[in-house]
């Protein structure tokens, strides 16, 4: 399992929050709500997303670690594209998985 995270500066944290939980609840069973949210692409994959003053924390959980770089790029690739107004920086940095 490995898991990484990434702090994204934004004004509009709850905005892309609330965009890629209703993006991808069309596929996943998605939970969230403006502060918060959770969407398990498989029961091995998953990204939490929270809302904080000035940023997006993106934490991205996946079983096998060779598919986390590919990961990082799609909720990377689909954030940037809601937020085409802005040029956002998506750094993703190794997190000690729970275990």
């Amino acid at each position: 399992m490995a898991t990484s995270v990434s702090t994204v500066k934004t004004d509009h944290a709850s905005r892309y929050l609330q965009q890629l939980c209703k993006h991808w609840s069309h596929r996943f069973s998605v939970e969230f709500d403006p502060a918060a949210g959770k969407v398990p692409f498989s029961p091995e994959n998953s990204l939490d997303l929270a809302a904080e003053p000035g940023g997006l924390v993106m934490t991205l959980t996946v079983g096998n670690p060779e598919d986390l770089e590919r990961m990082q790029n799609v909720v990377a690739d689909h954030l940037k594209r809601f937020a085409f107004r802005e040029e956002l920086d998506v750094s993703w940095s190794a997190h000690a998985s729970k275990a």
